[in-house]
This record gives C-alpha cells, sequence and structure tokens, in this order.
C-alpha cells in the first residue's frame, strides 16, 4: 500500500509539474510576441513618415522634412511638418489607407488634422477594418496651406488580439493536457480494506484475493483485476443471490461508466476458469442477477 501510494504521489507530482510547464512555455511564447510587436510598432512609425513624405510631394514640396514623428498617448501618434502646406481631404485618405494596410496591427483609427496654433481640427475621418463602419465626408474639398499637425489614433485591442487570441487558445489545450493526465494517473482500484489478505476456499478453489489467483487441483490461474473484485463479491456471501445492479454499480460505477454486456463477458470468463471444479458454478438467478453456487 505504502509503495501504490508513492507511485501515486510521483504522478501527481509529474502531472502538475508537466501542467506548470507547459503553462510557462505558452506565457513566455505569448510574450515573446512582445518583440514582434516592437518591431511592427517601429514599422508602424516609419509607415507614418511616409504618409508625411508623400503629402508633402502632394503640396508641391520635395525639399522640407517630415519632423520626427511624437507619440503622445498609447496608440496615438502625431506627424508634424517643417513648412506650412496644403492638402485634399481625399488624397490624405487615400495615402493613409495605402499606407497603413501594410501595418498588420492598424485594423481601427481616427485621424485628425490639426491647426498648430489652436490645436482646432481642420479635417479627421475614421477608418475600420469592416468597410462599412468607415466615417469619411468632405473629400472634395483642398484645404488652404497652413501649418498643420496630423494625430492618428490606433484601436488599442489592434495590438493585443493576438496575444490575447494565443492565450485564450491554449486554454483547451491545457485543459486537454490536464484530463489527459489526470485519466492516466487515476489510482488503481484496491479490495476493500480488510480483506486484499484473505484467501477464501470453496469446494476444490482456493482463491487468493491479493495475489489474484486461483488455485484448483494443484493448477494456478491468473485473474485479471476486474475478475478479482468480481470474485470477491460472490466469495463474501456464497449461495446468495447478488443482483445485477449491485455488480454493476460496485465493479464499473467508479470507472464514470457502465457497459451492460461487459458484466455477462466477465462473468463467462470466470464461469471458464472455476469449471475445473464442477462444485463450484455461477448461475443466472432470472430476473434478480447471479449466485455462486457451492455443492456440498
Amino acid at each position: 500500500m505504502s509503495d501504490s501510494l508513492n507511485l501515486l504521489s510521483g504522478k501527481r507530482k509529474y502531472l502538475w509539474g508537466l501542467i506548470l510547464l507547459s503553462f510557462i512555455s505558452v506565457i513566455c511564447a505569448a510574450f515573446s510576441m512582445t518583440g514582434s510587436d516592437d518591431f511592427n510598432i517601429a514599422r508602424r512609425e516609419v509607415l507614418l513618415r511616409r504618409i508625411g513624405h508623400e503629402l508633402l510631394l502632394q503640396s508641391g514640396d520635395s525639399t522640407s522634412r517630415v519632423l520626427p514623428v511624437k507619440k503622445i498617448a498609447e496608440n496615438e501618434y502625431q506627424i508634424r511638418f517643417e513648412h506650412d502646406l496644403t492638402f485634399r481631404p481625399d488624397s490624405l485618405v487615400n495615402t493613409t489607407v495605402r499606407l497603413l494596410a501594410k501595418d498588420p496591427l492598424a485594423r481601427d483609427y481616427v485621424v485628425n488634422v490639426l491647426n498648430c496654433g489652436t490645436d482646432s481640427i481642420a479635417y479627421g475621418y475614421a477608418i475600420s477594418q469592416n468597410k462599412k463602419d468607415d466615417i469619411v465626408a468632405c473629400i472634395g474639398r483642398e484645404q488652404p496651406r497652413a501649418c498643420y499637425m496630423i494625430n492618428i489614433k490606433f484601436k488599442p485591442a489592434g495590438i493585443n488580439t493576438a496575444k490575447n487570441g494565443y492565450l485564450l487558445g491554449s486554454l483547451p489545450f491545457l485543459a486537454f493536457v490536464g484530463f489527459i493526465f489526470l485519466r492516466s494517473v487515476k489510482p488503481r482500484r484496491t479490495l476493500p480494506d480488510g480483506q486484499c489478505t484473505k484467501i477464501f476456499t470453496f469446494g476444490s478453489v482456493l482463491f487468493d484475493a491479493q495475489g489474484r489467483q486461483l488455485v484448483i487441483n494443484k493448477k494456478t490461474i491468473d485473474l485479471t483485476g476486474t475478475e478479482t473484485r468480481l470474485l470477491l463479491i460472490f466469495a463474501l456471501s456464497p449461495n446468495q443471490t447478488i443482483e445485477r445492479s449491485r455488480l454493476q454499480k460496485e465493479i464499473w460505477e467508479d470507472e464514470g461508466v457502465i457497459v451492460g454486456r461487459s458484466l455477462d463477458m466477465f462473468i463467462s470468463k470466470l464461469r471458464k476458469k472455476l469449471e475445473l471444479d464442477p462444485n463450484i458454478n455461477i448461475v443466472v438467478i432470472r430476473s434478480k442477477g447471479y449466485k455462486l453456487e457451492v455443492s456440498s
């Protein structure tokens, strides 16, 4: 019994160790995506500068600079220019949509063109991954030359979706791993306390419950665990009817499933192993169950 408990304890430690290792692996893999996010964000800033560059060209300016892109808030950036410029809203919309399509994290965003002096909004629009949710107006009116800043705010979920999806997608895997190993370390069913060392004798049959053996006329016959538990119930109540429902409950219910034909199959196997003694038989009691019949 001590060896069995130690083995079970070891298996449980192995199980929890494996689950912990799997969980740590998933977390590490998920957070390793941060490096990829950092790269994509750096690439986004290049795309934003490209937007500023093309706007200057459309304004007829090929010499002045696009100032460094400024991150003004989480997921919000500002494009600034060295000199005043003019722009057409339709060109601005087309340029941002075309270039930000290359940003895997840019799914939904809002663009606001601000006047430098007052921070008032000169023009704005919203682009969505679902095109029917786009908000774009006044695209045919060219804006006067002035000092402008362009603020682009990205929807925050766009950055974390991949990571969250990875973590959530890993939960079924962890549940599956836990289920498989919990099943694998399920303790082996033992005989009831006080009965594991008993040896039963009926007719010429010697039944060693602990050793899982029958000795009939000096011939030794091995028993399976299920056969042993089944015969033990009969051996404790020889010549008494045992209800079929009780046998099914005590032998199979703890395994989580009861298969009707399984009982008949094991009864048949036991009969064949007991047939060396003609005075011993397991008989069917109609509409009730079975009985280990021991003739004197």
